[in-house]
């Protein structure tokens, strides 16, 4: 097997964790070696491990999601959602083959307007959310229509589109549903609202947003996953799904409803714990 492996902070390769499933790895006669851009991606890999927590996650489902290859998570970060497996646990999977794919829903974002092709580099893939933020102290008034039927008028901070993998994200803190991983629908979710009516809502995943917005001087920034840029006023956002969906590797032991309960502690009564 043809492993690459992910790294997105340098203090991670001096990591004893990490050195020791590496080497572990190599002894089981895998071939590692480090992906640090799309050019890096040697021909016939099987794999990429991500080595982090889910920031590093994102950064390599940038990467290299379009080309088809599974990411397996290695947790050395905090919250590790997407990156939710021990180093012990991903060595003895590997090893013994016991581990399985599942696909995870992508956005594909881009930006129409003068001279809107700048922010090339961000675009166009996000697994978790696209979202539309003020960046400076005016509220947006943010124009949405999904499948060419206009929305009311989004007076707010910002609005976004997640996927089911980023309902439990961004979307989450702005009061946005939880969604079951493979369900197939998006979030549309304000950020800060001025209206007391303004709620999230549920579309379906073949939905074709196109978003734009106004405020007072013309200030606001284009967030995918991890990755920002500012926007023009006189530009717009179109989102829909990519035509291809993220391989996620999932070991036997880990699950959805498991994460939500053991790292954002969904369902615990606090009046109970002693």
């Amino acid at each position: 097997m043809k492993i690459g492996y992910f790294i997105l902070k340098d203090e991670l390769r001096t990591d004893a964790r990490m050195a020791s499933l590496l080497r572990d790895l190599e002894e089981a006669t895998y071939e590692l070696y480090e992906i640090r851009t799309k050019a890096d991606v040697r021909p016939d890999t099987d794999l990429v491990l991500s080595m982090g927590g889910d920031g590093t996650f994102l950064s390599a489902a940038h990467v290299v999601a379009d080309i088809g290859l599974p990411i397996l998570g290695v947790n050395f970060g905090r919250i590790g959602f997407l990156c939710e497996n021990r180093p012990e646990a991903v060595r003895k999977a590997l090893v013994e083959g016991d581990f399985s794919i599942e696909y995870r829903t992508v956005l594909n974002a881009t930006l129409k307007g003068p001279e809107a092709r700048r922010s090339i580099g961000m675009l166009p893939y996000s697994v978790n959310e696209v979202a539309l933020h003020r960046a400076g102290p005016s509220v947006l008034g943010i124009h949405v229509s999904v499948n060419g039927e206009p929305l009311p008028t989004y007076w707010a901070d910002g609005l976004l589109v997640a996927t089911p993998s980023g309902s439990t994200a961004y979307s989450l803190s702005v009061g946005g549903p939880i969604c079951m991983p493979d369900t197939k629908v998006l979030v549309l979710a304000p950020i800060s609202p001025h209206n007391l009516n303004v709620r999230p809502i549920v579309i379906p995943e073949t939905a074709k947003i196109d978003i734009s917005f106004e405020s007072r001087d013309g200030k606001a920034t284009m967030s995918m996953d991890n990755r920002v840029e500012e926007i023009q006023p006189d530009w717009s956002i179109h989102v829909e799904m990519a035509q291809f969906s993220l391989k996620r590797v999932r070991l036997p032991e880990s699950g959805f409803v498991k994460a939500l309960t053991s790292r954002l502690f969904w369902g615990e009564d606090m009046r109970n714990n002693e």
